[in-house]
C-alpha cells in the first residue's frame, strides 16, 4: 500500500527538551572559558549535528573566527576542536537528566501514530553515552521511540548525513523512503530528511529553531506567537521542509495529507516545486 509506514523524529526541542536548552548554555560557556564570547544564536545555529561537529561549525563562523584569531593569532585547529569538546561533554552529561521532559502532546501523538501501526525511529546529533542518559529518562517519563540511533552508529557521520534515518529504516523494515517521515526543529533535521530522500517536516513550538523555554512562549500574546511560529517555519521551508506543523499534535492529520498525495503519485520533494 501506498501509504506511510514510519515516523522518524528527532529528540532534544522535537520529543523532549522544549527549546532545546541542554546543550546550548554549556557551548555559550566553552567559548567564554577559551575567551570567546559567542551569542546565543551562534551557539544554535548549528544545532542538530555531532556535537563535535556542532563546535567545529561554531569555530567556523566568520565573527567568531575572526575572534579565535584575534585572541589566539591563528586559526583554529582540531587539537582546539577536541579541547573544547572534552570540555563540552562532562558538562552536558552532568546536567543532561534534567532536560529530558517530554515536550507536551508529544506522548499522546506517538499513541495515536503506534494505533495506526506506524513504526517510530529517532535520530540524534548526542552520542551513544549521553543517549543512555537521555533514553532512560524520556523512557521514564512515559516517552520511548522504537528505536534509536545516533552518530556513534554510522562512523560519526550525523546530520545532515542521511544515513541515521536509513539505519532507523533497516532496523524498523520500512520498506522505502517514500513511506517515511521525519520530524525535526533544526535547520540539521531537515536537511537530513531532504538528504535521505523522505518527508521533511519541521516542528515549530518547542524548537530550537524558535529558541523560547515554555514559560517564554506562553508568556507571548496570541499575536507575537503567531509571529514567531511564523518566522520559524519559513526557516524551515527555506531549507527544503516539504511541510512545517505548529506542534506535534498536528503529525497525525498532516500524515493523513501524506497518504493522499502518495496515493496521487507524489513523491517527498515535489511539493514545493
Amino acid at each position: 500500500m501506498n501509504q506511510i509506514e514510519g515516523v522518524i523524529l528527532d529528540w532534544a526541542g522535537t520529543a523532549v527538551d522544549f527549546g532545546c536548552f541542554a546543550p546550548v548554555n554549556v557551548f555559550v560557556d566553552i567559548f567564554k572559558q577559551a575567551g570567546i564570547e559567542v551569542t546565543m544564536e551562534e551557539a544554535r545555529g548549528p544545532m542538530g549535528m555531532l556535537k563535535i561537529d556542532h563546535i567545529r561549525a561554531m569555530l567556523s563562523m566568520p565573527r567568531v573566527l575572526a575572534l579565535w584569531e584575534e585572541k589566539y593569532g591563528r586559526m583554529f585547529n582540531e587539537e582546539d576542536v577536541n579541547r573544547l569538546y572534552g570540555e563540552f561533554e562532562p558538562v552536558l552529561m552532568a546536567s543532561l537528566s534534567e532536560y529530558t521532559d517530554p515536550i507536551p502532546g508529544v506522548i499522546s501523538t506517538i499513541e495515536t501514530l503506534r494505533s495506526q501501526g506506524l513504526k517510530i525511529g529517532s535520530t540524534t546529533g548526542y552520542t551513544n553515552s549521553m543517549m543512555e542518559v537521555v533514553v532512560s529518562s524520556a523512557k521514564a517519563k512515559g516517552y520511548s521511540p522504537d528505536h534509536v540511533v545516533t552518530p556513534n552508529d554510522t562512523n560519526s557521520h550525523g546530520r545532515p548525513y542521511p544515513y541515521m534515518i536509513y539505519r532507523n529504516m533497516e532496523a524498523l523494515k520500512l520498506s522505502a523512503a517514500w513511506k517515511v517521515v521525519k520530524v525535526g526543529d533544526t535547520t540539521s533535521d531537515i536537511k537530513e530528511g531532504v538528504q535521505a530522500g523522505v518527508w521533511s517536516v519541521g516542528v515549530a513550538v518547542g524548537s530550537s529553531e524558535m529558541g523560547l523555554n515554555e514559560q517564554e512562549y506562553q508568556a507571548l500574546s496570541d499575536t507575537d506567537k503567531e509571529a514567531v511560529i511564523a518566522r520559524t517555519k519559513q526557516g524551515f521551508m527555506q531549507q527544503g521542509a516539504d511541510f512545517t506543523i505548529d506542534t506535534m499534535a498536528e503529525l497525525p492529520q498532516l500524515i493523513e495529507r501524506i497518504n493522499g498525495l502518495l496515493e496521487e503519485g507524489r513523491r517527498p520533494g515535489t511539493i514545493n516545486m
